[in-house]
């Protein structure tokens, strides 16, 4: 978890997924700010302000232009501005617009121009982003210059609009080509109007010697890179980004042996098309250690696939200890290995098809909770539901926080409702930028009388406390409800997701 997160979770009441569109907003935004020659900074309302009138905010993230001198060569992370401090940061939350100071606004006898942009998510403005620019060194508008801004704006305007950054594209901005790598402007027909020095170059080094502008980039693109279906993806890409959908990035060899990235954005201001920019990076010179990177990471996904392998034959070897046991209860002791071993199996083999060792959580549990108990076979009336979202989650975390929710489960399967009785076991999750909260809440036959989570002896419960406490730094309470039993997990996030 990053220092943005902690700010969130520290003063404001944001909900997971809306922090989580604010990292992808920080992922981007050094495109912004090196296209806007200015400084960025995130403002959030702090949480007893949430007024549509506005009150104190709090600086929860910073990125200087790599194209131009900073208007802040300090930290700004932390500091808190109140509406008099910024007035436009509380007027472009309530008119939901892009606001724009008359006068230069003088900050440590350094002229500097500010700029409000509403940051919008799931119709709501979350957070505003200061756009600041150093007035203090004259710029002479160039070609360069003009088709950068003009980028700008519009992307600043998706900002606004909830259109940028877009959830499709969150997986490779951090590898992907920035601005002074090389950008090419398209218009609304896919003809270049614009092209900077670096973006020329690396279309030279493909092997075009000519002018872009005026060419339509997808088919030249396609001509000069030498694998069909590599010249296919690419070309698509562009011309995915003209009709308004987002691109990932895409790496093709051209015909002169250059390795060049490329990246298609589409511009869609206020709804309405206006083009695409397409980044480019010459990677020809980096190649031979990306390929080390590469080969690292597949080394650490084979692992995790052998491990899946192992255990998954030391569950089948369990699986089949247990059929030749006599004892009732060695049996059930066996087959509860079993199932817990296959968990643990289920992470490795989501880790080893993972590229940053990240568990999508709630694709896992949906292929475990299944398995636990044998709930769709072996306990028929018991109905299993769950509601809100784990996320993506580190690999820290995922082995423990697996194990924890299977093993509640299984209890409440288990135990709530005797003899055939039918029930329900109900998983709620609720996410926030600083806490996890699972709760497992079940309609059956409740704690037994003088029940105390600390004392008892269960193996199941002794694993989920020591779990819970050691590896997941949270808490769990197990209590009784009006017709059932309740357990509630709290796990902190702070510096882990």
């Amino acid at each position: 978890m990053t220092i943005l997160s902690d700010l969130l979770a520290e003063n404001t009441g944001l909900s997971g997924e809306a922090a989580d569109h604010l990292q992808a907003v920080v992922a981007e935004w050094q495109l912004l700010a090196d296209l806007s020659f200015a400084d960025f900074l995130m403002w959030a309302p702090v949480l007893e302000s949430l007024q549509p009138d506005g009150g104190d905010f709090v600086c929860v993230a910073q990125a200087r232009p790599t194209t131009a001198p900073t208007a802040h060569p300090e930290d700004v992370v932390g500091s808190r501005f109140t509406v008099d401090d910024h007035p436009q940061l509380a007027r472009a939350m309530r008119e939901v617009k892009i606001c724009r100071e008359e006068d230069p606004h003088w900050y440590q006898d350094l002229p500097m121009r500010r700029e409000a942009i509403p940051v919008t998510f799931d119709g709501k403005v979350i957070a505003v982003l200061s756009r600041e620019t150093n007035l203090a060194a004259p710029r002479v508008p160039s070609p360069l210059e003009i088709a950068y801004l003009g980028s700008a704006a519009d992307l600043c305007q998706m900002i606004a609009d909830g259109t940028f950054p877009s959830i499709d594209t969150r997986t490779d901005v951090h590898t992907s080509p920035r601005v002074g790598d090389g950008l090419i402007r398209l218009d609304g027909t896919g003809a270049v109007v614009f092209a900077s020095p670096n973006g020329l170059s690396a279309y030279h080094r493909m092997g075009y010697e000519s002018d872009l502008v005026g060419v339509r980039l997808a088919p030249l693109t396609r001509s000069l890179i030498r694998d069909p279906f590599d010249a296919t993806e690419v070309s698509h890409r562009i011309l995915d980004a003209l009709d308004g959908k987002p691109g990932s990035r895409t790496e093709a060899d051209s015909r002169r042996g250059a390795v060049v990235l490329f990246r298609a954005l589409p511009l869609r201001p206020a709804g309405k098309a206006a083009g695409a920019l397409v980044l480019v990076r010459d990677v020809t010179e980096v190649k031979r250690r990306d390929r080390a990177l590469l080969s690292k990471d597949a080394t650490i996904r084979e692992i995790h696939h052998r491990v899946k392998n192992n255990l998954q034959t030391v569950a089948a070897l369990l699986r089949l200890q247990s059929r030749r046991t006599a004892s009732d209860e060695a049996r059930q002791a066996l087959e509860e290995s079993v199932r817990r071993v296959s968990s643990i199996a289920m992470v490795h083999e989501a880790l080893s098809i993972s590229v940053d060792e990240r568990v999508d959580l709630d694709k896992l549990l949906d292929n475990v909770l299944p398995m636990v108990g044998e709930v769709a076979t072996a306990e028929p009336h018991v109905t299993l539901k769950r509601s809100g979202s784990f996320g993506v989650v580190v690999a820290e975390i995922a082995t423990p926080l697996v194990m924890v929710v299977a093993e509640l489960v299984q209890n409440a399967v288990e135990h709530a409702f005797p003899g055939g009785r039918p029930g329900t076991v109900e998983l709620v999750v609720e996410r926030t930028a600083r806490w996890l909260d699972v709760v497992i809440r079940d309609d059956g036959k409740g704690l037994p009388s003088g029940f105390s989570l600390e004392r008892s002896d269960g193996l199941g419960l002794q694993i989920v406390r020591t779990l819970a406490e050691s590896e997941l730094r949270g808490s769990l309470s197990l209590r009784g409800r009006k017709t059932g039993t309740e357990a509630a997990l709290r796990i902190p996030l702070s510096r882990r997701m």
